[in-house]
């Protein structure tokens, strides 16, 4: 595999691949990833990965970009193992470095397509024309995904706009799945009192990457309404990134300070389950998910859901378990929050929902259609 970004940045893809990894190592593969060096070093227990020197990522210091001729000169080095098949992650270096890796290799090469990058763009290069960069990003699409030999969508939605762009090769939907196992602990009490958080304040919590294209400015004005009928509500902001100093002036704006709390990033096994259990609703607007994870940590963890469905997160939603979907305006959402906080009986209905709901995405039986996928490549690319 070969990615652009993987933990210790936190993010949807560096789950995507933890998890699948984890299930495939588990059935007898053997995984080399190619991922970014970051200057917190790599973790104690990491292996069957090649940290590749990367520089930082201009307007998006939490990323790195990884030298591309770094990447080949591995290549000799790559050749003396057995690799039956290539899988690109992210479409920078890593998707061009990964194309001419598997045709030095002579393996096929399957691209997951995690981000909807028309919805992206122009909150980081705002001084271009909107209907430029949309353009540019589909047709930049188009030529990444269609000179592979299969991709893969983590959603129905998401394979419906790649049909439209023009992608006609092979389109695998193909979600990250849920390890149930993790998602046994999680202590909201303790998290509250870190905090001085009372044990019974109102709290709404939002977990994910802090940028303009999740839509959070969203949830901070639907917070403003929330606080109209539930005066000392809290949302607790659990992440980083390049717009969080925005969404702190938006908050003093506001005059929402007492009521919000932003607590940066938080290690994955053990605060960040915390935090979501210590939220009475797990709240949630980006339009632009390719899956929308966090809904099912949420709903793992018991906690219920209010949140838009658009895009990826419509294929979790659907089903109607263990959340209230709202509709893409500040009424509604809020009015959905406000019935959520002011009825404990069907937040606990809701969250008994949500978790036995979240087991049925398991992350077994989603590594299996995987490992499907990867050995019908694998035995076309032999007969050619």
């Amino acid at each position: 595999m070969v990615s652009d970004v993987y933990f210790p940045r936190v993010n949807g893809v560096s789950t995507s691949i933890q998890t699948f990894n984890h299930e495939l190592r588990k059935r007898g593969h053997e995984i080399v990833l190619l991922a970014p060096e970051y200057p917190q070093g790599p973790a104690d227990d990491e292996t069957d990965i090649v940290r590749i020197p990367a520089r930082r990522v201009i307007m998006d210091p939490e990323d790195r970009m990884m030298f591309y001729r770094n990447i080949l000169q591995r290549t000799a080095a790559l050749k003396e193992h057995p690799f039956d098949i290539l899988h690109i992650q992210t479409p920078f270096v890593a998707h061009y470095a990964g194309i001419r890796l598997a045709r030095a290799l002579n393996i096929p090469v399957v691209e997951t397509y995690h981000t909807l990058f028309e919805e992206y763009l122009f909150h980081y290069l705002p001084f271009l024309p909107r209907s430029a960069l949309r353009l540019a990003a589909r047709q930049f699409t188009r030529s990444q995904c269609n000179g592979t030999d299969a991709v893969i969508a983590p959603s129905g939605p998401m394979r419906d706009v790649l049909r439209r762009y023009g992608v006609s090769n092979r389109i695998e939907v193909i979600p990250t799945g849920m390890q149930m196992e993790r998602f046994n602990n999680g202590d909201g009490a303790r998290f509250r009192a870190q905090y001085r958080i009372p044990a019974d304040r109102p709290t709404l919590v939002h977990v994910g990457r802090i940028a303009h294209e999740k839509n959070i400015d969203f949830l901070i004005h639907t917070l403003a309404e929330v606080r109209k009928a539930v005066p000392d509500v809290l949302l607790i902001i659990a992440g980083e990134g390049p717009a969080l100093e925005h969404l702190r002036r938006l908050v003093g704006l506001l005059k929402l300070q007492d009521n919000v709390l932003f607590v940066g990033y938080l290690s994955r096994n053990g605060a960040l389950l915390d935090c979501y259990r210590a939220g009475n609703v797990f709240v949630f607007a980006s339009r632009t998910e390719t899956q929308g994870l966090v809904l099912l940590e949420a709903m793992a963890l018991a906690v219920p859901v209010v949140s838009t469905a658009v895009m990826g997160t419509k294929d979790i939603l659907d089903a109607g378990k263990g959340a209230l979907i709202a509709e893409d305006n500040l009424q509604d959402f809020s009015d959905k929050v406000v019935k959520l906080l002011n009825n404990s009986e069907l937040r606990k209905q809701l969250g008994e929902e949500a978790k036995e709901y979240a087991a049925t995405w398991s992350a077994s039986a989603l590594a299996e259609k995987m490992q499907t996928l990867y050995l019908d490549l694998i035995e076309k690319h032999g007969r050619h």
